[in-house]
């Protein structure tokens, strides 16, 4: 049961953000199939702070479906599709082509783009797009932009490459080890530490507006679900009750959380009213119920359960009616939470002594194993339902690691210290 206990601690002392790349992404598919396409770099953006092609460059390698040519095989440099010899790409053998060039618009310190993307097999435009302009600083956000554009329109999925996760990080040994709450874009760069502590941190859980993080913490010795307002930093103590306070999920309204508590009797799950701090208590059972979290259309939750005699997990209404098992397959099944679509569960499945991220068909209940470590834990899918990031741990200690859902593109993620709990965020409202 030590599975089911982890998710209970925490504190909170705010610390300043740092503008760096703590995370270093390995891309471990061998690609096969994957797109050649040339990232030519952009015009103008010479004495800039963003070296806008390298980032949308290096976004479409690291989603392991596309393979970009080195820029000293580049034939030509155009920032035009008038300006452009398809022969010379064809003779490199790229598919597709991305062009463009950077504008300082006049009387402002405001840089506008605009970008092609080109079919070189055919010869033809697919993409003309102008982006905004917007202060230098923000030019790597731009440059995620355009690779989420690129990478849709080439395979049919949202990109998520601006996006965020949410994690945990842990450094020192002893009594000098300490734990930060970071919040960093898909990539890595630009983290921010949202809380430091002497304790461990642990559960972040983003709002459906991505505006705050609920995360659980300790203070004075005793556990807490707290709300972070991201835009002001101000921290919300929502609830610690006697014993445990843990495991915090949103309805996907951001009107109410789905938390862990135990102040009447054991581990049970109950409903938080955000607006009225009303408490409904969702299971009464003897066993531990732990982990819960909503489906997209907010009409089911599920949980994780030991009430057959091994964690598994159960769905029940947002009542807490209609209970039922869904998972079957191997010793244990823990951590569970749905796709965007609703259409599968991610978990955590014990079997042969390995824990690993597996992925629950709801139609058919049939789980299939994504990951390949032996202590795999904490999946979070991505909002395109395509990825998912998890916490592995391996001979330096805990690392992140995300895997393709169709299980080809895997890649680890790693940092100084250990990292953990990871959190991807949800999409910003288009």
């Amino acid at each position: 049961m030590k599975k089911l206990k982890l998710l209970l601690w925490t504190a909170l002392i705010l610390l300043p953000g740092m503008a760096r790349a703590d995370l270093e992404f390995t891309v471990q598919s061998n690609k096969t199939g994957a797109q050649p396409i040339a990232i030519v770099p952009f015009s103008s953006n010479e004495g800039l702070p963003t070296d806008v092609a390298s980032v949308i460059e290096a976004d479409l390698n690291r989603s392991g479906l596309f393979s970009t040519l080195p820029r000293g095989d580049m034939l030509e440099r155009p920032d035009d599709p008038g300006r452009v010899d398809f022969r010379n790409w064809r003779a490199v053998n790229m598919e597709n082509l991305v062009i463009g060039r950077l504008n300082r618009e006049p009387g402002s310190d405001r840089i506008s783009s605009r970008f092609y993307l080109l079919d070189v097999v055919r010869g033809e435009q697919l993409l003309a797009f102008d982006m905004p302009g917007v202060a230098p600083d923000q030019l790597r956000y731009v440059a995620h932009q355009i690779a989420d554009i690129i990478f849709e329109r080439l395979t049919g999925i949202r990109g998520i490459f601006n996006t965020k996760i949410a994690y945990v990080t842990s450094n020192g040994f002893g009594p000098q080890r300490s734990y930060q709450l970071v919040v960093s874009d898909a990539d890595g760069y630009n983290p921010r530490v949202i809380a430091s502590s002497k304790e461990t941190l642990m559960s972040p859980s983003w709002s459906p507006d991505r505006k705050k993080l609920a995360y659980v913490g300790y203070e004075r010795g005793r556990s807490g679900v707290y709300i972070h307002e991201l835009a002001t930093g101000q921290v919300r103590k929502l609830i610690s009750e006697k014993g445990i306070n843990g495991s915090p999920a949103w309805s996907p309204d951001g009107t109410k959380l789905v938390l862990t508590l135990s102040y009447e009797t054991n581990p049970d799950i109950y409903l938080f009213n955000l607006q009225t701090g009303a408490k409904t208590r969702l299971t009464d059972h003897y066993g531990i119920d732990t982990e819960a979290s909503f489906s997209p259309d907010g009409q089911s939750i599920v949980f994780t359960s030991d009430r057959g005699g091994q964690p598994q997990i159960y769905q029940m209404s947002t009542t807490g009616a209609n209970v039922k098992r869904l998972t079957f397959e191997g010793k244990q099944n823990l951590d569970a939470s749905y796709s965007p679509d609703g259409k599968f569960l991610s978990v955590v499945n014990l079997d042969g002594g390995r824990y690993r991220v597996g992925l629950v068909d709801l139609a058919t209940g049939n789980l299939r194993i994504l990951s390949d470590g032996g202590l795999d834990e904490s999946p979070s899918f991505a909002p395109n339902g395509a990825v998912i990031i998890y916490a592995t741990q391996t001979k330096s200690g805990a690392e992140l690691a995300t895997v393709t859902t169709d299980g080809r593109v895997k890649q680890k993620i790693r940092q100084s210290g250990e990292v953990r709990e990871p959190s991807w965020s949800p999409f910003v409202s288009k």
